[in-house]
């Protein structure tokens, strides 16, 4: 129940303000802590990330912990709804399909340099400013298909297995990669952990997703056969070990290709996408999500019969 109301919740309201998300202070915990983290000592470095990444997990899940010990003595609704408020703050289905519904609303505008900026400004860190049309389609398309797992299955597959503890410092640990996670002389050997150990998390939670895409594939008007196909024979073209899985899912789906120039190319031989993929893909996002709840609900129901 939690996880309907969870999701209803973030599709009736989005997310609050920076200065009410948890998210949003991790990150700012994240870049205060930072400050003081050594630099031009590989191992020194190393041993920073790891502790920032491990002790704040610990710190974000122990709240997470408390928080649910204290909703146990609420009456069972409101134990529901307060339960469903805070996992809710630990994904985001509406704001990524805000992000790439805006994006899709560019291309059809024929506007390419607005679709562009909004493309760098809420989905990808690459740079976008080269990108044609089908480009910008495809990565805009990859992005919700890799934020489908780590920004709204995975949260999900915590609490699943391990309530609002689980969920919170999964967000934490998820957060940290996305800051320092980088293979750049500034963040190279400060990341490493967090960004090893996110993959570790996600390693399930991605899979789920592709299989979700999967039968998305079917429901909608997608091909869940060449979903699988593809998913089956890519997901293991990209640098991420769990980020090709959902995307080539998502590419056999809708029979594109989906291409980063000179790093990896999912369903090749396929066709270019089109703006109008875009729009499938989020619809493919939308049921993903609900079998996601459904899926993970139906655990938590079993789980509480046990």
């Amino acid at each position: 129940m939690q996880l309907l109301i969870s999701l209803l919740l973030d599709l009736v309201f989005g997310d609050p303000p920076n200065r009410f998300h948890p998210t949003a202070w991790m990150g700012s915990a994240i870049t205060t802590v930072n400050r003081f983290r050594p630099r031009s000592n590989p191992p020194a470095e190393f041993a920073f990330g790891l502790s920032l990444t491990v002790l704040g997990a610990a710190f974000v899940g122990g709240i997470g912990f408390f928080l649910a010990r204290g909703f146990d003595s609420l009456p069972p609704l409101a134990n529901w709804l307060a339960t469903a408020l805070i996992l809710k703050t630990t994904f985001s289905l509406r704001g990524l399909d805000r992000a790439a519904r805006e994006v899709q609303s560019a291309l059809e505008a024929g506007n390419l340099p607005e679709a562009r900026r909004l493309l760098s400004w809420h989905l990808v860190s690459r740079d976008t400013s080269q990108l044609t049309e089908f480009q910008v389609a495809a990565a805009a398309i990859e992005s919700v298909a890799e934020n489908a797992s780590d920004g709204i299955v995975a949260p999900l597959f915590f609490f699943a297995i391990g309530g609002l503890p689980a969920a919170l410092a999964y967000r934490f640990v998820n957060t940290a990669d996305s800051m320092l996670g980088y293979r750049d002389a500034e963040r190279e050997w400060l990341g490493k952990f967090p960004a090893r150990l996110d993959d570790l998390l996600n390693f399930i939670p991605a899979r789920l997703t592709g299989f979700f895409i999967v039968v998305s594939a079917f429901i909608t008007d997608a091909c869940g056969r060449q979903a699988w196909n593809v998913m089956r024979r890519d997901a293991r073209l990209t640098a991420s070990p769990n980020a090709g899985v959902p995307m080539s899912a998502m590419a056999g789906a809708l029979g594109v290709e989906l291409e980063k120039v000179d790093t990896y190319v999912l369903g090749r031989g396929l066709r270019a996408p089109q703006v109008t993929d875009l729009q499938r893909a989020r619809r493919i996002l939308i049921v993903s999500a609900l079998l996601a709840v459904l899926t993970f609900g139906i655990v938590l129901v079993w789980y509480g019969n046990n």
